[in-house]
């Protein structure tokens, strides 16, 4: 290990010492207006505007402009917590692992290895930063053309000048249309022939089995429960490791559909905004990979022969091209109507816990005390403060900016106990008052990233079991592991991307 650790730990800090200097004014495209809280002058920088750049961000609530925090400057301590946090996760996932003796080190140092190269490339290499940048407005276009056939449905309610946001009209929409367009090209064989290519690399340079790779690759477009039918006559005969790494990928990863829903959300209705997010919530999908790849496999070593071959099934994509729009069509409603009715449910029990904690609060002055300690960012005992307090130790340990270690545990917290909806949710109204750093906006982005909640254990153990009944016992016992190694991957990308912002 002591080797491998050897030559990560330069390579970090040379991609850190020599990318700080990168985005320099060649990076300004256009002037920032009021009206882009992300601005378009930072494209290539991924940052918000700093306070130096602009005298605040635009609340389009309140219509008024509120302050903007400034950018996070370079800071070597800043780096070496980021590098400590690397090692800390790791070592969490080891310390969790069935067979320590037979973890590679080789696997794990060459996923760190990818991940820090994607995310350097994404911030700073053109040509990558390119590729993700085309992917991205083909997802904002996506997002105009769900538009067309929402108006027609809903009028002059997508008008958000006049209404706001309307979840209900400008995002759900998204889920439904996205899932139909995934189901066309999965008929005519497109995302199988990238995720045969993505799972071809990932078999060959992490020494996985083709099913896993194919399982790993498939989650970076498609659902926890859709991927897996890529491999579903590999699932009965997968093993233990196998097995915790195809429910790994499906935590740690985000669907398509929901990706544009995202996008939709944290970008609003300026297109550089939708741009910027597009770009990064993509980047945490694909950086998601690798991760999910080094945690599983600490956590559960592959100690056994692995068939290479890569083959992937074609099943449930169609009779003709109809009958797939149809299935994508269904599938997508079914989604976007479980989606309406899960953050009902759990916004309704925060407003619940959060009511009963407020009379605990006040009660017992803990309102007050809460208040004057967190310097306003909480003004009362709730729900949010409890998980931001729980988790804040984690964020400190990523590099998370001081100030936002609260916010940021927030969020993380309502990622596991709810759903990455409800925290990115969150993170939309923290960025549209300027309540967080620049730097933490895009750090959250990358650790929200993915299905790591408690509801997904049991949506998996349901899917993934259908596939392979002779699974559920094993997919019941993996079910918490799954969901830490799904919640350390995200972390893992965030705490490489926030050191690399450094």
């Amino acid at each position: 290990m002591k080797k491998y650790l050897l030559v990560l730990l330069p390579l970090i800090f040379f991609i850190t010492s020599t990318t700080g200097s990168a985005t320099t004014q060649d990076s300004i495209k256009t002037e920032q207006t009021e009206s882009q809280p992300l601005s378009d002058s930072v494209i290539d920088a991924v940052a918000l505007p700093s306070a130096s750049d602009s005298p605040g961000l635009l609340d389009k609530t309140a219509n008024q402009v509120v302050p903007v925090k400034p950018a996070y400057e370079f800071n070597l301590l800043t780096i070496l917590r980021g590098m400590f946090g690397l090692l800390v996760i790791i070592a969490i996932a080891f310390a969790f692992s069935t067979n320590r003796k037979a973890v590679s080190w080789r696997v794990v140092v060459t996923g760190l290895v990818i991940q820090v190269v994607l995310a350097a490339g994404i911030l700073y290499v053109p040509v990558i930063r390119l590729v993700f940048e085309f992917v991205g407005k083909i997802f904002v276009k996506i997002l105009d053309f769900t538009k067309t056939g929402s108006e027609f449905l809903f009028g002059e309610f997508l008008d958000m000048d006049k209404y706001g946001m309307i979840f209900a009209f400008q995002i759900l929409p998204t889920i439904i249309f996205f899932s139909a367009l995934t189901s066309v090209l999965f008929y005519y064989g497109i995302i199988q022939k990238i995720v045969y290519g993505l799972a071809w690399v990932m078999t060959r340079i992490m020494k996985l089995s083709g099913a896993e790779s194919l399982s790993v690759a498939g989650n970076i477009f498609l659902g926890q429960t859709e991927s897996p039918l890529m491999i579903k006559e590999y699932l009965p005969k997968m093993n233990r490791s196998e097995m915790l790494l195809v429910m790994t990928g499906g935590m740690a990863t985000l669907a398509g559909g929901v990706l544009a829903a995202y996008i939709g959300f944290l970008g609003g209705s300026d297109p550089v905004q939708r741009l910027i997010f597009a770009k990064h919530l993509l980047a945490a999908s694909v950086m998601a990979a690798p991760g999910a790849i080094i945690i599983s496999k600490v956590l559960v070593p592959q100690t056994e022969d692995v068939g290479k071959e890569v083959e992937i099934s074609r099943d449930k994509v169609g009779s003709n091209v109809l009958d797939a729009v149809s299935n994508g069509t269904s599938q997508g409603l079914r989604l976007a109507v479980n989606v309406a009715a899960m953050l009902l449910v759990f916004l309704a029990f925060i407003a619940l816990f959060n009511f009963v904690m407020m009379k605990v609060g006040a009660w017992t002055n803990l309102n007050e005390i809460i208040a004057e300690k967190t310097n306003g960012q909480f003004d009362e005992l709730s729900l949010q403060f409890v998980l931001g307090y729980i988790f804040s130790p984690v964020m400190w340990l990523i590099g998370v900016p001081g100030e936002d270690i609260m916010l940021m545990g927030r969020l993380l917290g309502e990622k596991i106990i709810m759903t990455e909806f409800v925290g990115y949710i969150s993170l939309a109204e923290l960025k549209s008052i300027g309540a967080l750093s620049n730097k933490s906006i895009i750090m959250a982005t990358y650790m929200l990233c993915g299905f790591a909640n408690f509801a997904s254990i049991g949506i998996q153990i349901g899917g993934i079991g259908s596939l392979a009944p002779n699974q559920r016992v094993l997919l019941s016992k993996f079910g918490m592991r799954a969901l830490l190694a799904g919640t350390l991957a995200s972390l893992l990308s965030a705490t490489i991307v926030g050191t690399i912002l450094s």
